[in-house]
């Protein structure tokens, strides 16, 4: 389901849909109101949403989407060019799955629908991944190394920047993406590495893409970390499919050429 207001945005990104992924259907909304009549008459596998709605938001939208009956959970995608600035405010309820930066165009919104439903490995990709629970470690890495993801994992971020700083200057950050917990036992935590990535090595979001696992609940904490340089979040406990998504689709946006990184469509 593709639900805006604009006639010629539902039409570019139903069409987009279309061309990338096989055998979908799309159901297209103008409102609110249109959504929960075709929700009424059957179920969805996914849902996108524009922030703003002729009778509402993405946000009631998505409550609609959870109360529909006989709907089953599925991924409310909301896509906006404002959804960072409400992302950092914390401005998503638990019913918003995700969200998309429309800024990075129809084509990577595609790509990151398809990382829902049909989620495709990335030959080579690297994450160097911190965690000092070795039991979390184990289970995380293993969901990666399912979907074909190269993991190197660190205990702390001492070692974890030993490793970069070896790499520095040589064109290869010597990891594609970095997933880092926040909390660590060590001296530094995970919001330390974040902002030497993001100030001393000077890489930014596309060079080396950061993943920040947390399992606080506090908006303030979390607007930190993204105003901080995080490209996103995964919440505690991590759901394997969101896990994936996210980071699939941050490694696909990372390789992506700048002009289709940029354009809005």
């Amino acid at each position: 389901m593709v639900v805006d207001g604009s006639k010629l945005v539902r039409k570019l990104i139903g069409d987009t849909l279309r061309r990338s992924v096989d055998d979908v259907e799309v159901v297209a909304c103008g409102s609110i109101e249109e959504a929960r009549a075709a929700l009424d008459e059957a179920a969805v596998d996914l849902v996108t949403t524009s922030l703003v709605l002729p009778d509402g938001d993405g946000v009631a939208l998505a409550r609609s989407v959870r109360q529909a009956v006989g709907q089953a959970y599925v991924p409310v995608i909301v896509v906006s060019g404002d959804a960072q600035h409400h992302l950092e405010q914390r401005q998503f309820t638990e019913d918003v799955t995700d969200y998309f930066d429309k800024s990075l165009g129809h084509e990577a919104l595609a790509a990151f629908v398809l990382g829902y439903v049909q989620p495709e490995p990335i030959p080579g990709a690297r994450v160097l991944y911190v965690e000092d629970s070795r039991v979390v470690a184990l289970a995380t890495k293993r969901m990666l190394e399912r979907h074909g993801v190269k993991v190197m994992h660190f205990v702390g971020v001492e070692e974890a920047l030993e490793h970069l700083e070896t790499h520095r200057g040589s064109g290869d950050p010597g990891a594609d993406l970095v997933l880092t917990d926040v909390y660590l036992k060590g001296e530094l935590s995970g919001m330390d590495l974040l902002q030497r990535l993001r100030g001393d090595f000077g890489y930014g979001k596309r060079r080396l893409p950061v993943l920040v696992m947390t399992g606080d609940d506090n908006r303030d904490n979390q607007s930190k970390l993204l105003v901080q340089g995080a490209n996103d979040l995964v919440l505690k406990p991590i759901e394997e499919r969101l896990l994936i998504t996210k980071t699939l689709f941050q490694l696909r946006v990372a390789r992506l050429p700048e002009r289709d990184a940029v354009d809005a469509g």
